[in-house]
């Protein structure tokens, strides 16, 4: 992802690592002692997921309810209830396993059951585990759930962590930026939801609406925003609490004007963008070919299995790509800026670019985390490989850390 694609193109894995990047017939010849293994397709890096929930896996059902948005977050809170310490780690266990049958190797995963952490660190998929505050008034926070998150985010072991602000309506302002100030003291990332739906513009804005009224049923003190409201938008809100910054991805960012993409852009914050789940929860449509045109920095998500019809990062790039185009983007680097967008897109998103541990290329040095993709013989445009590659990929081996764990060929 970091040069130009190479046509018969290979790399040499030692252990867990890359150590080169070049021709087939170049690597044979400089390392004769190398075992080979011919894939035939296109060979990329790892997919980096740049939002999800994994631990909702069993919850698929949910996606084809057609439920809109505030009453499919009354139904999650209802099954969240019924779940088991064991029923959360099976449920994130298949999770794990449907990213690597589709090529992801790293995730910006939303964990709002800190129990599902054990099993995140057995995969060995990469990315950031973000510990997720939800249903938190001040009052709730000071007696234990505060305490709760602490003890995950400061946790041994495992994935490494981040903090998970849920929404402006369903944490009070308190805990939002309690949850800011605890991430910063820490040099810990950032992931909230930001700019999902109408209903959350409408609430931030004036403090009504279904979101209002869920607080109230809930029993949430939010008496802040509660039917006064603040003036902002969702992201004028987020940045004013200190969230917003290069240390920050959100999640969503639909409904978001010219001046909220360019206030995210100035504080380096980047987009994961989940076309699929808006569609299903009818929370509108990002605008992809704003982000695009503007150089907003962008990253993929699929969001839960409770509102995505798969947990698969090429379908969703292919999703995207449509709307991307309906929306009337017409430049012909399209394809390759997603893809950009599924691999470093998703790297920068979650911090992963320096060192050893970065994702999302194949270099020298980097772990051997990597795909490999079927298309049809022909396909795409003009044999683009990106576009190929969006068009008709499909999975058919996955490489973490020069291990094997899927394959179909």
């Amino acid at each position: 992802m970091t040069s130009a694609p190479i046509p018969d193109g290979a790399i040499v894995v030692d252990n867990d690592r890359v150590v080169a990047v070049g021709t087939r017939a170049d690597l044979v010849a400089a390392h004769p002692e190398a075992r080979v293994r011919d894939w035939p397709g296109i060979l990329t890096p790892g997919l980096v997921n740049s939002h999800a929930h994994t631990q909702y896996y069993d919850f698929g059902d949910l996606a084809s309810s057609g439920l809109p948005f505030p009453e499919w977050l009354h139904q999650m809170v209802a099954r969240r209830a019924t779940f088991t310490d064991a029923m959360w780690q099976e449920s994130t266990r298949r999770g794990l396993h449907a990213y690597l049958k589709t090529g992801t190797t790293a995730v910006a995963d939303i964990v709002t059951e800190p129990v599902v952490l054990s099993a995140v660190a057995r995969s060995g998929i990469r990315g950031v585990a973000y510990i997720e505050a939800v249903f938190a008034d001040d009052t709730s926070w000071a007696a234990g759930k505060r305490a709760d998150l602490l003890a995950a985010v400061d946790g041994a072991g495992g994935p490494v962590r981040g903090v998970s602000p849920h929404t402006p309506f369903t944490i009070s302002t308190g805990v939002y930026e309690d949850c800011v100030a605890i991430a910063h003291e820490r040099g810990k990332r950032l992931h909230p939801h930001i700019a999902e739906t109408m209903q959350e513009a409408e609430y931030v804005l004036s403090g009504t609406g279904p979101f209002a009224d869920n607080a109230k049923q809930f029993g949430l003190d939010f008496s802040d925003i509660l039917d006064q409201g603040t003036g902002m938008t969702p992201v004028e809100w987020a940045d004013a609490r200190g969230a917003l910054g290069g240390d920050c991805h959100i999640a969503h960012g639909i409904h978001v004007n010219e001046s909220d993409r360019a206030l995210l852009r100035e504080r380096g914050t980047a987009v994961a963008l989940c076309v699929r789940s808006n569609r299903i929860l009818e929370a509108g449509e990002p605008p992809v070919a704003a982000y695009l045109r503007e150089g907003s920095p962008i990253g993929i998500g699929t969001d839960s299995a409770a509102s995505s019809p798969s947990l698969d990062l090429l379908d969703e790039a292919r999703a995207l790509k449509a709307v991307a185009r309906e929306q009337g983007y017409a430049h012909d680097d399209l394809d390759r800026r997603i893809v950009e967008a599924a691999t470093l897109g998703g790297a920068a998103a979650l911090g992963l670019t320096e060192g050893p541990d970065r994702v999302g290329r194949l270099e020298p040095g980097v772990r051997a985390d990597f795909a490999v993709f079927s298309v049809e013989s022909g396909a795409g445009s003009d044999g683009d490989p990106h576009a190929r590659l969006v068009d008709h990929g499909t999975c058919v081996a996955t490489v973490l850390g020069g291990t094997i764990v899927h394959r179909t060929v």
